[in-house]
């Protein structure tokens, strides 16, 4: 399989802008990648659509000609975690249960921006059922193995675990996933990725099929900080200035805080030697980094203790399917919905109220700096095979969403980067950011991007 010819979303959008490619011939590079029988393809597209990008395709590059394309992103692939709406697709949710629903009418919100500014759907990636594991494994539909040591079969993190490995094998410029406990930044993280996590109403979760209702969020994965900028700029605004692209080279010193609550606990050394290179690259470079305890994050578990909000409204959701289907679930999947059973109408308004007590007292913690640091997870991939073991794969989901699902519960941004040295297992470093500065966020992950040389 040959190389991605461009390093980044952005790249290849200046590309096309110069006439040194063409949509149709990024759609065929796509495809031909899609569709390598020694590639991962197979698992990770439930739908291409093949005939339609290379339709889509021709009249982007005929408007571009003309000079009407509708965004400087017209005419670049990407790929669309199962879940969304595409007018005429199915949207099953990486599930046998939604085999035979109707297939959708309208783009979800999210989706028809991207389309809108003329970028590309190359099809539909697998993902974990119903969105419900950190881990990316699929039963139905097959899993995706991580780019690190493919040999090896790893894992590549979930939920988006097809939309992770369609940007790591040059299948689509951008992936575009949910993200309601870290699943774009885990399989981000896993495989060496940018994954982004908005604060969760800033994109409409509209025309998705939901995990939870409080927690969901639309985020995206690519190579780059800006490949992730321009998919979330967008979907939440509809617009993309290239002059508003985060560069990190305008960037002011930065005081960040290094997270050190629960979230070091348990570290490979693997990681914890990525770790701490990271860190002293990132002080090397003038960033003023403070070690800091953030106590109401202990309260979280106890909080979650009957399942959290996915649980209780998952199950709200899956019900009138578990009546008929509940033997067509995997059942890993299964067990974690069916957790909602143990909350009752008083578990579930105490643990709205918990939340809104924990961001309050986390807020004034974290307030201090300019941003929130820590290990986006403390293991790298571990195989496929080694999942076959339930115990295990419940203790390596627990331990893949730890660290992610805080941004989550406290209502925040986040975003994953690569801080590994080429060559090595890859590693995460997650900035997490506050409520609603998200593009905020972008900047400050763009310097430390360049600081890490990533």
């Amino acid at each position: 399989m040959t190389p991605s010819p461009f390093p980044s979303l952005l790249d290849a959008a200046l590309a096309l802008a110069d006439g040194r490619t063409t949509a149709r011939e990024l759609v065929e590079q796509a495809l031909e990648r899609i569709h390598d029988v020694n590639g991962e393809g197979s698992r990770v597209f439930m739908a291409v659509h093949a005939d339609k990008a290379r339709q889509q395709a021709n009249i982007i590059d005929t408007l571009r000609q003309q000079g009407r394309a509708p965004s400087i992103a017209a005419g670049l692939p990407l790929s669309i975690k199962d879940l969304f709406d595409e007018a005429g697709s199915v949207s099953r949710a990486g599930s046998r249960v939604l085999d035979k629903a109707a297939p959708a009418s309208t783009d979800a919100p999210a989706i028809r921006s991207l389309k809108q500014a003329g970028m590309i759907s190359m099809g539909r990636t697998t993902m974990t059922e119903f969105a419900f594991s950190g881990v990316g494994i699929n039963p139905h539909f097959g899993t995706p193995a991580n780019p690190w040591h493919r040999a090896e079969r790893r894992i590549p993190g979930g939920s988006s675990s097809g939309a992770a490995i369609s940007v790591s094998d040059g299948m689509a410029c951008v992936g575009i996933g949910s993200d309601t406990g870290g699943s774009c930044r885990i399989p981000a993280a896993l495989t060496g990725l940018v994954g982004f996590k908005p604060t969760a109403r800033r994109i409409s979760t509209q025309g998705t099929v939901p995990l939870s209702y409080t927690l969901d969020s639309v985020g995206s994965l690519g190579r780059t900080v800006q490949c992730c900028w321009a998919a979330d700029s967008l979907m939440a605004t509809g617009n993309l200035r290239l002059q508003d692209a985060p560069d990190g080279r305008n960037g002011r010193l930065l005081r960040l805080g290094i997270l050190n609550t629960v979230v070091m606990d348990g570290m490979e050394p693997t990681v914890a030697q990525t770790w701490e290179h990271c860190l002293s690259r990132l002080s090397a470079r003038g960033v003023i980094l403070e070690t800091f305890s953030c106590p109401p994050l202990l309260d979280i578990p106890a909080a979650n203790a009957k399942g959290g909000f996915p649980a209780a409204e998952a199950l709200a959701w899956h019900t009138p399917l578990l009546a008929e289907h509940r033997l067509a679930y995997d059942p890993f999947v299964l067990q974690r919905i069916l957790r909602g059973q143990e909350q009752s109408a008083v578990d579930y308004i105490t643990l709205h109220q918990t939340r809104t007590r924990l961001i309050r007292q986390a807020s004034d913690i974290m307030e201090h700096y300019d941003a929130v640091i820590l290990p986006t997870v403390p293991i790298i991939a571990p195989k496929i095979s080694d999942m076959d073991d339930n115990a295990h794969y419940v203790a390596t989901n627990l331990l893949l969403l730890r660290n992610t699902a805080i941004a989550n519960f406290l209502d925040l941004c986040a975003i994953s980067l690569p801080c590994h040295q080429p060559g090595d297992a890859p590693v995460g470093l997650m900035v997490m950011g506050h409520h609603g500065q998200d593009s905020a966020l972008f900047q400050i992950a763009a310097q430390l991007e360049r600081f890490l040389g990533a």
